[in-house]
């Protein structure tokens, strides 16, 4: 049977307590900086951030990664699909509620030049999807607890006292297929019910 590889990207619960150390022993290895990567698979880049180290309200990426990205991206084709896997949105899901990367648009300009983008993310606990010009925008739910939608409580806590024959409905898991032809990502979510 052939093994799977696994490849995280730290969330900031990861990173609480003690700076990443444990974080970056258990899973970081091989990374860049602060838990930052990069490799190839079947001719699509794939770029692995850490949003979550500087957080402010909000992510943020700093300028020592933006800068690797610079790099790490210079020797591709414009035409190389690049997927790239955070933990907060890259785009501006909520930021009243830290749902968004501060430094997202510097990080976005890098990428513009490449004709298929698919940016992925956690962190809101639910499905979101946005397309802006090349990049589609994918959000997912969690396994742990689910949040409210944008706006429509006080705060981005979890959801307290959902009925167990409803949990499971709000919650999931996403999967990603890629089959090598013109077009995008066929992007799942389903809900563990």
């Amino acid at each position: 049977m052939r093994q799977k590889q696994v490849f995280f990207v730290p969330g900031e619960h990861d990173l609480l307590g003690d700076d990443g150390r444990q974080y970056m022993e258990r899973f970081g290895k091989g990374t860049m900086g602060r838990g930052w990567q990069s490799f190839d698979h079947k001719g699509v880049h794939f770029i692995g951030l850490n949003n979550s180290a500087q957080l402010e309200g909000m992510g943020a990426l700093g300028e020592e990664q933006l800068a690797w990205i610079k790099s790490d991206v210079a020797k591709l084709g414009a035409s190389t699909p690049v997927v790239v896997f955070a933990h907060i949105p890259l785009w501006a899901a909520y930021p009243e509620w830290g749902w968004a990367t501060k430094d997202s648009a510097q990080a976005l300009d890098l990428l513009k030049r490449f004709g298929s983008v698919t940016v992925l993310n956690g962190h809101i606990h639910q499905v979101m999807q946005k397309v802006e010009g090349n990049v589609t925008f994918h959000t997912a739910r969690s396994t742990a607890f689910p949040q409210p939608e944008p706006g429509k409580a006080d705060s981005p806590g979890p959801i307290k006292n959902v009925p167990a024959e409803k949990l499971k409905t709000m919650l999931g898991l996403t999967s990603v297929n890629y089959t090598e032809r013109a077009g995008m990502l066929a992007v799942v979510d389903s809900t563990l019910g």
